[in-house]
């Protein structure tokens, strides 16, 4: 595809169902500047919560009930015909096979209806580039050289970007992501789902000092939380709680504690990484997305500790670390800029990597 002049204009439609959140915006701009007219996110949380976390034929048949919804009260708040539409996106991958099928094909569909391009994007990557995504500001995409460090409930990594769709991984999990090791010691401990804000809200005013958990592998840039995990499960005051299910034996002041001091282990194991892969590296700036990066301590111990070591520090805005898809179109309008493009035959891939 033929890279298009650099203040062309050009509107994205991009739909993000990779796993529970049914998402559709409309992005429009050019390299330096843009708009978002339309964003819009129907949640599941209640559809699953019962479940204690994601069904993924629940999800998939919700994903086709709000689809066609929110495409129209998009395009309604964009003020906009589907035929003003240049390129129309989709989340390819990583995720639920039966989620992405469904964005996927709807995106496709509409192309393919509309004679315009179509373009996968890497759900990933729209996380490794939202912090870079501020409509305040007015746009622009310097996507300077930094280390991304991804943290969510599927994924937790470190990586090294030159530029746009150049991405070394630097590091990885091995086993539990951070925000899935938060959902199964919240669902542990009978705080129900999601994990995460559940956790961190109990965190507060409580003693991250008052058990001494697990760091694992401190000495290596890739990350474990499967072990912290069976560390708190065997808290004697836990095991206690989870043998006799009696929630008396877990008072307040103790399940603070419990919270405070697992939030801890896993806020000292990201910074740590992330520093020292910073140093080694060489970058100037750290930026963090994702999911868990809406812990409001994780951003404000990572932000400290690049201050201490004059890197800059960026987080993307806490709209965008859950699933949505104004990140997916963002990609989408910068490498469509940059001249990629998706072939409509092009599969959808659940385990799709970023590099």
């Amino acid at each position: 595809m033929k890279r298009l002049p650099y203040n062309s204009p050009v509107t994205v439609l991009a739909l993000e169902t990779s796993c529970d959140e049914t998402a559709v915006a409309i992005l429009r701009g050019n390299d330096s500047r843009y708009e978002l007219p339309a964003s819009e996110v129907a949640s599941q949380v209640a559809a699953h919560e019962k479940y204690g976390g994601i069904v993924p034929e629940i999800a998939s048949r919700n994903h086709l009930i709000y689809a066609p919804r929110l495409l129209d009260r998009a395009a309604s708040a964009a003020k906009i015909a589907p035929s003003e539409i240049d390129v129309f996106a989709a989340t390819s991958g990583p995720g639920l096979a039966s989620s992405l099928m469904i964005g996927a094909s709807i995106a496709k569909g509409l192309a393919i209806g509309l004679c315009k391009p179509y373009l996968g994007v890497n759900h990933l990557e729209g996380h490794l580039l939202s912090p870079f995504f501020n409509i305040e500001k007015g746009g622009g995409n310097d996507i300077k050289p930094h280390l991304s460090l991804i943290v969510s409930g599927g994924h937790t990594m470190l990586v090294l970007v030159r530029g746009l769709a150049n991405y070394q991984l630097i590091g990885r999990t091995v086993d539990d992501a951070a925000g899935e090791a938060f959902d199964k010691v919240a669902k542990m401990l009978g705080l129900g789902y999601p994990g995460g804000p559940k956790i961190e809200k109990h965190a507060r005013g409580g003693d991250p000092k008052r058990f001494d958990l697990p760091r694992s592998m401190l000495g290596s840039e890739n990350f474990s939380f499967s072990g912290l995990k069976t560390a708190v499960r065997y808290l004697p005051k836990v095991a206690q709680w989870r043998l006799t299910q009696t929630p008396c034996n877990l008072d307040e002041e103790m399940l603070s504690d419990v919270c405070a001091s697992f939030q801890q282990a896993i806020i000292d194991v990201l910074v740590a990484k992330t520093l020292a892969a910073a140093q080694k590296y060489r970058v100037n700036l750290v930026t963090v997305s994702g999911g868990v990066s809406c812990n409001q301590e994780l951003r404000s111990q990572l932000r400290e500790a690049c201050r201490r070591k004059g890197i800059e520090f960026k987080s993307a805005e806490p709209w965008l670390c859950t699933d949505n898809a104004a990140m997916i179109a963002f990609a989408a309008l910068l490498r469509f800029q940059a001249g990629f493009h998706s072939q409509l035959t092009g599969e959808i891939d659940p385990n799709l990597a970023l590099v």
